[in-house]
């Protein structure tokens, strides 16, 4: 591929960015899908990214990866403001979009910190700003200094912003299972699940356990969170005649965690992932939005 040399005569581009562009795409989504917890949303990001490299004097660039990683981050900034506002109008509770990262190991193979379902939640608790710095440092290991100059703060308010966002987040977190345990948690749930078997669903909830349906309007699911280990069960078994009938149930690994595809005459239509605690499951996470089950491919029967 032909090359060109950048201003500072240190770094090489190629002449349509594309190599570099390329070599950081999986970090530019990693940020976006963490910032937003939206898979498409995150592709949105890239693509926007990508026209904006295309459009800019490449041989101005300094550090390609720093440069698209910063746009990417600012473009997120700006996407998660606008999201909180339309999320404020969801119908039932908001989950994030689930992704495979069994089939896209890239999202979480430089560091899976702020992947998994919980921590995506409690990201959502926190100002776009502050979500950002967190993600830079936790998740990509970046300097402060770098963090600084992305969301064009101070070095010591970068580092403010980090603090501020772990502590947020640990006063939100439970010391989580191991990932065979959270497993097995969830296995034997789906089991007592489709038997309704009250006293078993009971054994394996936390008290404070609190179920979470994602329905968004688009298919029947319920429209507040269920609280409490008595609630919950009785919940579950109450649905469980009509819902569990026929339905195939396929082990996954969703944002790096263990999962459940379940699936009706072949096609997709939840997906379901539980966090736990020493105290057992204290939520269960049902995504039942079609427009966030895109990445799973049909069950086969």
């Amino acid at each position: 591929m032909a090359q060109v040399t950048s201003r500072v005569g240190e770094e090489r581009i190629s002449t349509d960015g594309l190599e570099e562009f390329a070599a950081v795409r999986p970090r530019l989504f990693g940020i976006a899908y963490r910032m937003l917890g939206s898979a498409a949303e995150a592709e949105d990001i890239v693509q926007e990214v990508w026209i904006r490299w295309q459009g800019y004097d490449r041989r101005q660039v300094r550090n390609a990866p720093a440069f698209l990683a910063t746009t990417a981050t600012r473009l997120a900034i700006n996407a998660a403001q606008s999201a909180h506002a339309r999320r404020e109008t969801y119908i039932g509770p908001w989950l994030p979009e689930p992704v495979d990262t069994s089939r896209d190991p890239a999202l979480g193979a430089e560091r899976a910190e702020a992947l998994e379902f919980a921590v995506l939640l409690l990201l959502e608790r926190l100002s776009a700003t502050e979500r950002a710095a967190y993600v830079l440092r936790e998740a990509f290991d970046y300097p402060y200094e770098q963090i600084a100059e992305v969301l064009q703060q101070s070095e010591a308010n970068a580092r403010q912003l980090v603090s501020r966002a772990r502590k947020h987040l640990a006063e939100e977190r439970k010391s989580a299972v191991s990932a065979a345990e959270q497993r097995r948690l969830l296995d034997a749930f789906v089991a007592a699940a489709q038997t309704g078997n009250i006293a078993h669903l009971e054994q394996l909830l936390a008290e404070d356990v609190v179920s979470y349906s994602d329905g968004g309007g688009a298919v029947r699911a319920s429209r507040f969170p269920v609280l409490g280990r008595e609630r919950v069960a009785k919940f579950v078994h109450a649905f469980a005649p009509r819902f569990w009938t026929g339905v195939e149930v396929a082990p996954i690994e969703t944002n790096g965690r263990p999962g459940v595809a379940l699936a009706k005459d072949g096609a997709v239509f939840a997906v379901l992932t539980v966090t736990a605690s020493q105290e057992g499951i204290d939520r269960l996470l049902w995504v039942m939005n079609p427009a966030k089950l895109g990445a799973y491919v049909p069950v086969a029967g």
